[in-house]
Formats: structure tokens, C-alpha cells, sequence
């Protein structure tokens, strides 16, 4: 097979190319088609979620620490950029035979349908996208290669000369053309992707009787700038996703199955499940991954349904001592049935902050249940609580190398001043927040370069299921300082200064920033 020449030189770039530009075409066009027919994930984010399933815990904590927010497109980056090499070698394998870069897209369509069939409640339109995305690529390969195979050099100089140029603006034009054609079929996928927009629209529509607006009470509050709001503002609250893609779900195809070890299975829609009585609650979440000192928590304002009045309903079996709650994405948590069953307001919720769920914190209906880290509780777009026994079932996160139960650790954290900030020596304002959810902060103490402890001021909360906010007036003199904070609960339990890593069951230590003070 004749190869193209630039200056009397063999070279397999244009073939590279040929494989690269058709790649990436195919890409676009299983995207798009994903978009158009709403289907939840394209093959590539599919691909991703079978990853992050099969990483050990330790990688995706450590992962979540470098990354925060991004090591989701950071993955899907990687996967791209290996998909383009994989892409650019099958073009080269184009000079040598037809067939080999078709069993090379053939590959990677085979592992992209299998990821889609690891995915939860996956239909036959999920595949569209996969086989969209290979006919695609050979379509597009064979479009580029085609003038690069017809290339014969001429006798002589002049003609060799012609033909390669010939060659060159052919390839060029096509492969042009296909790239634009990627861009645009790209763009216009996610213009007519109308899945998430018309679950945007239905949720702005939604009119629920019993959620109020959040009103903060005035003595939670220490009045110090700087501090994290008692109310974590929505747009702000953190988002810890398990997968890439997030379910659209709108309420008249969203229901709750409770099944398992009850006398009585209960199917809820959503309009059956806000006919029933609100609860709201002011409630601080956590994540499991959080540092301490870090910003993985937030408090807002939730409106739902009990789950206690649930489970009562349906009667729980003696012998249960969980319940396995699933999403509609597949995710899994284990929930210790003693937390949905107390006195402690663990809900269904339908609303955050005074407004129907966002569609990224679980719209329609998540669960919130105070005291316990997310990873065991927090499931959003629920669609299944069975009741069980943690014996007989693993989770999604206990796979990984988690604890089975995951409490909420207490802790605090120094909010102002800030590690690195330059001070004025004589009084300083030190301030932030601590939490013990479903027991409650007694007293918040500092310590200045690990001398005595002083107690600090206490904000008022309406509840122990909230943080606190805490402030403290002290004198440092110029020099370099490390400041402390610790928390004592209500039951009297001092927080530990012991260090440990966020697995399995979330880190422990004090938070301290170190601050420089000078004379001004």
C-alpha cells in the first residue's frame, strides 16, 4: 500500500490524523444523539462511571482532595485523550488494511455498550448513542483515507509534485469539512438536548403547599465578617456526586419504592408523597471526605417528608437493622434504620432553603438524615428504601474500604483569620464554625501557639442538627503564631486532637492556621 510522501519522505501523520478527526467526529455524534434522545449519559460519561465504580476508595478520596470539584472532568479529560491516541493509531493502521481500524472502533463501541449496560434501568435507546458513534467513525474514516490511498506518485519531479499537492488539498478539505461537521453536530446536540431544560421548567413550576422560606434566627449569628453563613446559600452548598452525568427526573415519572422487610410495600409518587405532612428542619450535612479545616458541609434549610412516618406505615420486621437506599443512577448507601426511626428529623425532602431541590442536589426528592456523613444517608433522586440487614447487602462506598456507619464526627474549623494573613498586633478577632450533628456543641475553645485553652463566645442554634457558629477576642503579640480550635459536646466529650486520613469513617485532629502579626 503506497504511503503519502512529503518531500521524498514517507509519512503516517495524514493517516494519524484520518483516525483522529474520525475519532472525534464519532465522539460528537454519540454525544449529540445522547443530548437529542435524552438519554441520562453519552457513551464516554457511561465509560467514566464504570471507572470511578472499580477505583479503590483511597484513589477516589484522594482524588476528591486534589481535585475538589474538577476530578470528574479530569477523568473524562483522561479518558478523551487516551480515546485520541487510540483514535490516531487505528488511522495508522488504515495504510495497511481496511479491516483493522474497524476492529479497533468495534473495541472501543464493544466497551462503551458495556459500560451503558452497567448502568441502572439502562434501555435499548441507551445503545443508540454507542452505534451512532461507531457508524460515524467508519463512515468518516473511510471519507478521509480514501484520497490518501488513491495517492500514486507521478513520473518526474513536476508530476510527483502535482500529485502530492492534489493529495494534500483533498485530505485537507475533507478532513476540514469533518471537523466542522463535529463541532456543529456537537453544538446542536446539546441545543436540542432538552431533557435537563424541560426538568428545569417543571421544577419552576412546581407550587408546594408547607415549604416556608428559610428565616435565620438573629443569635446564630456572631456578627463576625469573614465567618461561613449560618445558611449556606444554595448556589454554594457543596456537591459530591458519585458519578459524572446527574439523572433529569421529572416529578410525574419519579416514585419511591419501600419493600423488603415489611409487612406492607408501599409504591409513592411524587404527588402522593407532598400530599403528605411537611416537616422542615434546619439540618448541617457532611461529607465524609471533608479535612479538617475543609469546606465539604453546609447547613440549609430542608422540606420533606419524615422518613419515620414512612417506615411506620409500611412496618419494619423484627431482625431489620438497615435500610439500603438506592438512586436512580444505581448508587447505593446503607442507613442504620435506628437513625430513620428516632426522634432526629431524617426526611424525604422535597425542598432546600425555601425552593423545590435543584436538579444537582437531587431533585425531585433526596434524603437528608442529621448526624450521619452522606456517603451512609444523603441519597439523592431516591427511588427505592429497602428495609434489610446490613449483613446482607454492601453498598456503594463500603465497597471501597468505608466504614459501615458513618456518624458524624465533631469538629470545628477557624474561619477568620485566614492561614497566611497578615495581622496587626494587639486585639484580634478569631472566628468560625463547629459541629457535633444530632448532639451539639457545649463550648468552643482556641489556643495560642498551644498555650491555654480559651473559651470562646457561642452563637445561639434552634437545633444540635446544625453547626455553630463561635468568636473570640484575644490579644497576639507581633511575631508568628499558630492558632488551634477545638470543641467540647453536650455529652461532654472533648473533640480529639489525634490526626487521622478521611478513611474510613472521616478524619479527626484540630484545625489551626498560622498567622504573622506585626506593629502595624
Amino acid at each position: 500500500m503506497p504511503c503519502v510522501m512529503i518531500g521524498g519522505v514517507e509519512t503516517s501523520r495524514p493517516w494519524s490524523l484520518a483516525g483522529l478527526a474520525a475519532g472525534l467526529a464519532g465522539l460528537a455524534t454519540s454525544y449529540a444523539v445522547a443530548m437529542a434522545l435524552t438519554v441520562r449519559e453519552s457513551p464516554v460519561v457511561a465509560v467514566a462511571e464504570v471507572v470511578i465504580q472499580h477505583l479503590p476508595g483511597p484513589l477516589v478520596d484522594r482524588a476528591i482532595d486534589y481535585l475538589g470539584a474538577f476530578d470528574k472532568p479530569v477523568l473524562v479529560l483522561v479518558i478523551v485523550l487516551v480515546l485520541a491516541g487510540l483514535f490516531a493509531w487505528a488511522g495508522r493502521l488504515a495504510r495497511r488494511s481496511w479491516w483493522a481500524p474497524a476492529v479497533v472502533f468495534a473495541v472501543l463501541a464493544a466497551i462503551g455498550a458495556a459500560a451503558v449496560v452497567a448502568q441502572r434501568n439502562q434501555q435499548p435507546v441507551d445503545f443508540v448513542p454507542v452505534a451512532a458513534g461507531l457508524v460515524t467513525w467508519l463512515v468518516c474514516l473511510s471519507l478521509l483515507t480514501e484520497p490518501l490511498r488513491r495517492a500514486r506518485p507521478e513520473q518526474g519531479a513536476a508530476g510527483r509534485d502535482e500529485s502530492l499537492a492534489h493529495t494534500r488539498r483533498v485530505f485537507l478539505v475533507r478532513a476540514g469539512l469533518v471537523a466542522g461537521a463535529a463541532v456543529v453536530v456537537g453544538a446542536v446536540g446539546r441545543v436540542v438536548g432538552s431533557g435537563r431544560r424541560r426538568v428545569e421548567q417543571a421544577r419552576g413550576l412546581l407550587k408546594l403547599t408547607g415549604v416556608t422560606a428559610p428565616r435565620v434566627p438573629p443569635a446564630a449569628r456572631v456578627g463576625v465578617e469573614g465567618v461561613s453563613p449560618w445558611m449556606t446559600p444554595t448556589d454554594d452548598f457543596y456537591q459530591i456526586h458519585a458519578g459524572i452525568g446527574v439523572p433529569v427526573i421529572e416529578p410525574k415519572d419519579w416514585s419511591l419504592r419501600v419493600h423488603g422487610m415489611v409487612d406492607r410495600e408501599l409504591v409513592l409518587s411524587y404527588a402522593d408523597l407532598v400530599e403528605r405532612e411537611f416537616t422542615e428542619a434546619w439540618v448541617t450535612l457532611a461529607c465524609v471526605s471533608n479535612e479538617v479545616g475543609g469546606d465539604l458541609i453546609g447547613n440549609a434549610w430542608w422540606s420533606g417528608v419524615r422518613v419515620a412516618d414512612l417506615l411506620a406505615e409500611a412496618g419494619v420486621q423484627e431482625g431489620a437493622d438497615a435500610v439500603k437506599q438506592t438512586s436512580d443512577d444505581g448508587w447505593t448507601c446503607g442507613t442504620p434504620l435506628a437513625a430513620l426511626t428516632d426522634d432526629r428529623n431524617a426526611l424525604l425532602a422535597v425542598a432546600m432553603n425555601g425552593r423545590p431541590l435543584p436538579i444537582d442536589h437531587g431533585f425531585p426528592v433526596r434524603t437528608v438524615v442529621p448526624g450521619l456523613y452522606g456517603y451512609v444517608s444523603a441519597t439523592k433522586w431516591v427511588v427505592d428504601l429497602e428495609v434489610t440487614r446490613f449483613e446482607d447487602f454492601e453498598a456503594f462506598w463500603t465497597t471501597k474500604g468505608w466504614a459501615e456507619l458513618g456518624p458524624v464526627k465533631m469538629s470545628s474549623r477557624i474561619d477568620v483569620p485566614r492561614s497566611g494573613d497578615d495581622l496587626e498586633a494587639g486585639e484580634v478577632r478569631i472566628a468560625g464554625v463547629a459541629w457535633a450533628q444530632h448532639t451539639g456543641i457545649e463550648s468552643v475553645e482556641v489556643s495560642v501557639d498551644g498555650g491555654a485553652w480559651q473559651r470562646t463566645e457561642l452563637a445561639r442554634t434552634p437545633s444540635v442538627d446544625t453547626w455553630v457558629q463561635w468568636a473570640l477576642t484575644t490579644t497576639l503579640e507581633p511575631g508568628d503564631h499558630v492558632l488551634r480550635v477545638r470543641a467540647t459536646d453536650l455529652d461532654g466529650a472533648v473533640q480529639t486532637g489525634a490526626v487521622s486520613e478521611t478513611v474510613p469513617d472521616g478524619a479527626t485532629g484540630w484545625h489551626e492556621v498560622e498567622v504573622s502579626v506585626s506593629d502595624g
